[in-house]
């Protein structure tokens, strides 16, 4: 599948988890670390957790679901992302998830709000 299809295809849902990882990967370069033991960190607790939620969506219920590749992988990835976000931004003085400097915020809105216009406009001319 080629990116245009992708993008005109993609569902609000995937959307919107697409915009979470553009603000992950703003905060990413603005604040990358290369201790290795905060990335390790970050590894062991994806792998847990990513274990502990695939067992809670596949297989703990009477029926089982069978989850593809790309939703057990994302499974992995948030417990990473977000246990990586939080080191990367210990004393930096961030509310939430949000940075204290207003350009890194319009930054990472600006590029949610470019994929939202992009997927938009390929979406309208797939209908016509």
């Amino acid at each position: 599948m080629n990116l245009r299809r992708y993008l005109a295809t993609l569902s609000t849902g995937r959307l919107i988890l697409w915009c979470y990882f553009i603000w992950w990967a703003v905060v990413f370069v603005r604040y990358f670390d290369p201790s290795i033991r905060l990335w390790l960190t970050s590894l062991g607790l994806s792998g847990i957790i990513g274990i502990a939620l695939y067992i809670s969506t596949a297989g703990s219920g009477t029926t089982k679901v069978k989850l593809d590749f790309w939703q057990t992988f994302r499974l992995f990835l948030m417990p990473f992302c977000v246990s990586s976000f939080a080191a990367l931004v210990k004393g930096k003085e961030f509310i939430l998830i949000f940075s204290p400097k207003a350009e890194e915020i319009l930054l990472a809105v600006g590029l949610c709000a470019a994929l939202c216009i992009i997927v938009f406009a390929l979406k309208k001319m797939e209908i016509e």
